[in-house]
């Protein structure tokens, strides 16, 4: 939860790092970027290298500064870091001209004393009270948890509140680990690739305790058929995300952690059996399709093995596609903050910087970043950084010789119209890897498959796998465009 620093230099440097900069932004990420810029009077000149890294990063960061004197960075610096970690947490770029750098000033004392957060409200108490009266009315409420309890570092407290009332709790895909997979009252994922039995259980519910979450397009399907008959209480840190989608019956603007600890104190503890039952019924009249576990190249039974191998604090990070949504619906999470993965903006790439900087700020931690064949070449190169801090980083390949998840939407929405979406030939990733000085295997060619990932997730050190599977696979069930999460298909 802590501000990461990212550096770019002026004109590409820049450009490259917007991708980096949106995505932060979206997913709530404190990043402090600070990039380079021509010197002050060649400003607005079209000099080399020059680009307008304000006007284009207005709207992708919380805040940005053009830096006027190095004197300023004194209070820059500390302001940048308090507004990326501060209420939602998001990026903020600091740009700093040629000439600027190159000032010299003397400095009597450098603090190094963190910045001050603001203060964040818990909510009013007349809201809370309202809150209270509504989940003590409710008979069959459901948590719907998303990455703000995750940045509030609520964890704790929604365990608490769910387990003390008798409330299920859905996630998001940003929301994974921060309720524990197996627990009881652990629904699932819901959304486009969520759990079946869980979009239909939220259909029934009469009271939706929304924490932290946009009510995205991914998450509640068509908006205005979510939940239509539950009412809707809505916590959220930002403001902005209140009333945006979906209209709630009663909001708070607060911090999710503080107001899940006023509620845990004051909301009548409750069995609710029937509720719980219901829930039990529905479940068993749409269960999880699995494969045959015997089938060890199905990407389900792979992220399988690796929940199964992996400790619970062991954090994952994917790419974009397919994968992402096999690793999503099948790794048992139940931690917070061990997922890491490209929600709001959906970037190819992200896995494998995500899942170096991941093993550099929690080096005692296993890292495993799942990607596709697609997704890895977006960022391949970042293998040199692996290589040379010799991180502890497995990094897993599903291989199709497609972009799986275009693919799946031609195939089921555009009458198998085919188009850039497959891949005539493929570059030999472990030999790419191993000329980086990377331990590598093609998983296809090992006797006993199962064994062999298993052997190596549970060794230390970098290793890259090319993994071979069908690309036949869909990802099922899934939300088609446009339609009620109660309206999905396959699986």
């Amino acid at each position: 939860g802590k501000a990461a620093v990212c550096m770019g230099t002026s004109g590409p440097g820049v450009t490259n790092l917007l991708t980096a900069i949106a995505d932060a932004r979206l997913d709530s990420i404190p990043v402090v970027a600070i990039t380079g810029q021509v010197t002050s009077t060649l400003i607005g000149t079209d000099a080399f290298q020059e680009v307008d890294t304000y006007g284009l990063t207005i709207p992708i960061t919380k805040h940005n500064f053009l830096v006027q004197s190095a004197e300023d960075l004194l209070e820059i610096i500390p302001e940048a870091f308090r507004l990326a970690e501060s209420g939602r947490p998001g990026p903020v770029v600091v740009d700093i001209p040629k000439d600027v750098q190159k000032e010299i000033i003397e400095i009597a004392e450098i603090s190094t004393a963190p910045a001050q957060k603001a203060e964040i409200a818990a909510g009013d108490s007349e809201s809370i009270e309202k809150a209270v009266e509504m989940i003590n009315k409710s008979r069959r409420p459901i948590i719907y948890a998303g990455g703000g309890c995750v940045a509030a570092d609520a964890s704790a407290d929604l365990l608490k509140f769910a387990r003390r009332n008798s409330i299920p709790v859905v996630t998001t895909l940003m929301g994974l680990g921060v309720f524990p997979h197996g627990d009881p009252n652990y629904l699932g994922m819901l959304g486009m690739h969520g759990s079946r039995s869980t979009n239909m259980v939220m259909e029934e519910a009469d009271l939706i305790i929304a924490l932290g979450v946009r009510f995205d397009d991914r998450a509640v399907g068509k908006a205005t058929e979510f939940c239509k008959h539950a009412d809707i209480l809505h916590v959220d840190i930002d403001r902005s995300e209140i009333g945006k989608i979906k209209s709630s019956n009663l909001s708070i603007n607060g911090d999710v952690g503080q107001v899940l600890h006023e509620l845990v104190g004051k909301v009548e503890a409750s069995i609710r059996i029937g509720w719980s039952a219901r829930i039990a019924s529905i479940r068993m009249m749409y269960p999880d399709v699995r494969p045959d576990e015997q089938d060890i190249f199905h990407p389900l039974n792979l992220i399988r093995v690796m929940g199964e191998t992996l400790p619970d604090d062991a954090i994952i990070t994917t790419d974009v596609g397919q994968h992402q949504m096999w690793v999503a619906q099948g790794y048992p999470f139940r931690k917070p903050r061990t997922l890491l993965t490209s929600g709001g903006l959906g970037t190819m790439g992200f896995g494998l910087p995500n899942a170096i900087g991941a093993a550099l700020a929690k080096p005692d931690k296993k890292v495993v970043c799942v990607s596709g064949d697609g997704s890895i070449l977006m960022n391949i190169q970042e293998l040199a950084t692996l290589a040379e801090q010799h991180l502890n980083v497995k990094v897993l390949i599903m291989n199709n010789n497609r972009l799986g998840l275009v693919r799946q939407q031609q195939a089921l929405f555009f009458e198998e119209r085919f188009f850039a979406s497959s891949f005539e030939s493929n570059p030999d990733f472990a030999s790419i890897a191993r000329g980086f000085g990377i331990p590598s295997f093609d998983l296809g060619e090992q006797e006993n498959p199962e064994l062999f990932l298993r052997k190596v997730l549970g060794q230390d050190g970098p290793c890259v796998i090319n993994i071979p599977i069908n690309f036949e696979n869909k990802v099922f069930p899934m939300v088609p465009p446009e339609c009620a999460n109660r309206e999905m298909i396959g699986g």
